[in-house]
């Protein structure tokens, strides 16, 4: 057992149009520069062990990050520390953009 789910960028983006799920970007920021999915938080992999207690609640959160592999740290960790509800976006911000969804300048 994981501790937390995976899904393809339409799944997310059906999710964000009808729960809204805190969405949490892990890239780091020169990645973040070239786009992230509108509605997101940033946090970088790296600050979510000092930030981590920024994401309390029960709703779900999905994490996302260049193609998979730091969301997936990033869902774990939080696991880890107790927290429920995690999603990581298979794929990543690729598989969102290679999808036809729009990303946005970091506001």
């Amino acid at each position: 057992m994981t501790g937390f789910q995976e899904i393809d960028a339409a799944e997310l983006h059906t999710r964000l149009a009808q729960e809204r799920p805190l969405l949490v970007d892990v890239r780091n920021d020169d990645e973040v520069a070239r786009g992230m999915i509108a509605g997101a938080v940033h946090i970088p992999l790296h600050l979510l062990p000092v930030r981590f207690d920024e994401l309390d609640g029960d709703a779900p959160i999905v994490f996302y990050c260049h193609a998979g592999v730091r969301s997936a740290q990033a869902c774990s960790f939080m696991a880890n520390k107790g927290r429920g509800n995690l999603i990581s976006l298979r794929g990543g911000v690729m598989a969102w953009a290679n999808a036809g969804y729009p990303l946005q300048p970091k506001q």
